[in-house]
């Protein structure tokens, strides 16, 4: 039994789901859930802080400002608490409500910001928010999850190896698509691991992440309204697209089988699942990384009225065909310029 003095010292890193009693595929999924940030995105904030104290970046009174959708905020959140540090998350009002009051409960300030961006997200506008912030004291110190190399690197030094350990014969990734880091992070691991493993990243239909036209998203976590920087195609073998409706029937399938995800999850579970049942998978071994758990969706994905409002009453109705799915190849190109902060 472990015993810790800093919250960030405990992160489950190898525990797998099988799910083809569920789905009728070979599919793994790694479980990302099981720490006191309750997601993936701890690897992260942790690796970005303890750069930023390394370069001396951060300083006693530092006050740390992120945009964040929700999970990389309680991360950071968390964070802070431990190390003494203020936080301010600037996130909107796709933000679940149980996110926004765990980040006030661990002493964070969150900021909501209203105003779309011209591709019809928020991102833009919480950008512009951080970098008045940044502008107007020398005191706010922003990480830039979308920016910033630990973001990959902290998934290319845990979550790829813990990957590798369990499944030496892996055939397949699917990985969810937000900011690029883990997709990245375990992409440039596999690319020089010992055979080829191809590598499917899954995204939101909405998102522009991979290029498209934006599109209405609810459910915070994967997609974006612009472009990842840190995202470099030239890994990426294949690109599913997957429609929220998609997302919330593969949540409460597995909620149904007593596994509780996240919307996040159920995207690359719904992902996984579609590109599985097109191809033959004897003898495959294919794993999805889950990037969280579900007691945060509450009051979105596992709440009734808030699925008849968005999605109708027949979202949940299991004779209704699935939506059909985009995926594509992926094709190297030149990334987008990114103004720095």
């Amino acid at each position: 039994m472990p015993v810790i003095s800093a919250p960030h010292d405990f992160n489950e890193g190898h525990l797998f789901v099988d799910l083809k009693s569920i789905f009728g595929c070979p599919l793994y999924l790694k479980c990302e859930g099981f720490n006191f940030a309750g997601s993936i995105k701890l690897k992260a904030a942790n690796e970005m802080v303890e750069s930023a104290e390394r370069e001396g970046v951060l300083k006693p009174d530092s006050v740390i400002v992120e945009s964040s959708s929700g999970n990389l905020g309680v991360a950071l959140s968390m964070i802070a608490a431990s190390k003494g540090y203020k936080f301010l998350c600037v996130t909107d009002s796709r933000c679940n409500l149980s996110t926004r009051l765990l980040m006030e409960a661990l002493g964070s300030k969150v900021h909501i910001v209203a105003d779309l961006d011209e591709n019809g997200g928020f991102l833009g506008t919480r950008i512009e928010y951080v970098r008045s912030l940044c502008a107007s004291d020398d005191r706010y110190v922003w990480l830039s999850q979308y920016t910033n190399p630990g973001n990959w690197q902290a998934h290319y030094r845990t979550t790829a190896p813990q990957i590798a350990r369990h499944f030496p014969r892996l055939d397949v990734l699917f990985v969810g698509t937000g900011t690029a880091g883990t997709l990245m992070g375990c992409a440039r691991y596999f690319r020089q691991w010992h055979r080829p493993v191809r590598i499917v990243a899954v995204d939101s239909v909405g998102s522009v992440a991979f290029g498209g036209e934006p599109g209405r998203r609810m459910i915070p976590g994967l997609g974006m309204s612009m472009r990842p920087p840190l995202l470099d195609e030239s890994y990426v073998n294949e690109v599913i697209r997957v429609e929220e409706a998609d997302t919330i029937r593969a949540c409460h399938q597995m909620a149904r089988r007593g596994f509780l995800f996240g919307g996040s999850t159920g995207t690359v579970v719904s992902g996984a699942a579609h590109w599985l049942s097109r191809h033959d998978t004897r003898d495959m071994t294919a794993v999805a990384i889950a990037p969280d758990l579900g007691e945060r969706y509450l009051d979105t994905v596992y709440q009734t009225n808030w699925l008849q409002d968005l999605f109708g009453d027949e979202i949940l109705d299991p004779a209704r065909p699935a939506t059909a799915f985009e995926t594509d190849e992926a094709t190297p190109r030149e990334p987008d310029r990114w103004p720095q902060p």
